[in-house]
């Protein structure tokens, strides 16, 4: 049916698209991933996955893969992620233009019908509007991730523009599922809660964030691409159940009926934004049904 392409894959929400996109076997799933932060247990393990180790960053690394299949799409996800890791590898994160570049040089050279690129809340910065909107114009933040988002989402709009390489720009809001690192919010209080530890927070915990379980960030993607909505467009994923992190923590302490205690440490010099939130009223069109709630979620993780 498709060949399909998504860098990054062995991370928490790449590899959950490649394993939901490879239940149907026509489809080809090639997944590029260096590995720095993914893993390669999560790489789905099917005969129609096929995984390549590369850094998207390296276009001399990803030459031959464009080379030897015809993609008729690409998830570009590959990533530095997580706020402390951005936060403590600025140049790290600053290279990821060179993969969003050689992504859309190449795709644009062999072919590629769409491209989808992963995109996050972080373009927002401090907001000024709740719930948050794909038509403001969020330019506010000085960190480099959500600069870098910034960019690559300009590359992509300028890459339709200059070339007509079809887009669609996914901005991810908090997602968790079974595959994510423990050093991201869910799965750390909710590790801590299973073994009864102390759950620390940053600050007074009144910073809110929303929660979307993976499968429904999935689910939003592939309709997008099969679909063909949002077609040079963008597309707000998440929740719009906005809570504040201290409520997250005691919410999976009375879920997990754990005896925890919650500690409070400094909060974070930047990078903890106090709001987000999204206007998801597309992405539940698209849907097509009520989302997983965050009970329901922390329980599958159970």
């Amino acid at each position: 049916m498709a060949t399909i392409l998504i860098t990054g894959g062995a991370g928490n929400v790449a590899s959950a698209l490649a394993k939901k996109l490879a239940e149907n076997k026509d489809n080809l799933i090639v997944i590029i991933d260096n590995l720095s932060t993914g893993s390669l247990s999560k790489v789905p393990k099917v005969k129609n996955v096929v995984f390549i180790k590369a850094n998207v960053n390296n276009y001399n690394d990803i030459v031959p893969v464009f080379g030897r299949y015809n993609f008729d799409f690409v998830f570009h996800y590959a990533a530095v992620v997580g706020v402390k890791r951005t936060l403590e590898n600025p140049m790290m994160v600053l290279e990821d233009i060179e993969g969003i570049k050689n992504i859309l040089s190449l795709s644009k050279n062999s072919g590629v019908k769409r491209v989808f690129y992963s995109s996050s809340s972080e373009v927002y910065g401090e907001p000024f509007e709740i719930p948050q909107n794909e038509h403001t114009t969020p330019l506010n933040s000085r960190l480099p991730y959500a600069i870098v988002k910034n960019v690559g989402e300009a590359f992509f709009r300028s890459y339709y523009h200059e070339y007509g390489l079809e887009y669609t720009i996914f901005r991810f809001f908090n997602t968790y599922g079974p595959n994510q690192s423990e050093d991201f919010v869910v799965p750390r209080f909710l590790k801590a809660a299973l073994k009864n530890e102390p759950i620390y927070i940053y600050g007074d915990g009144q910073q809110t964030r929303s929660f979307c379980y993976v499968d429904d960030n999935v689910e939003t993607c592939i309709k997008v691409m099969f679909e063909d909505k949002c077609v040079n467009d963008v597309l707000n994923v998440g929740s719009d159940l906005e809570q504040t992190i201290l409520l997250l923590a005691q919410n999976i302490i009375k879920i997990t009926q754990s005896n925890s205690e919650i500690i409070h440490l400094p909060p974070l010099e930047e990078g903890d934004m106090t709001r987000r939130c999204p206007d998801t009223s597309k992405m539940k069109e698209i849907l097509g049904r009520p989302l997983i709630t965050l009970e329901e979620g922390i329980i599958n993780l159970i």
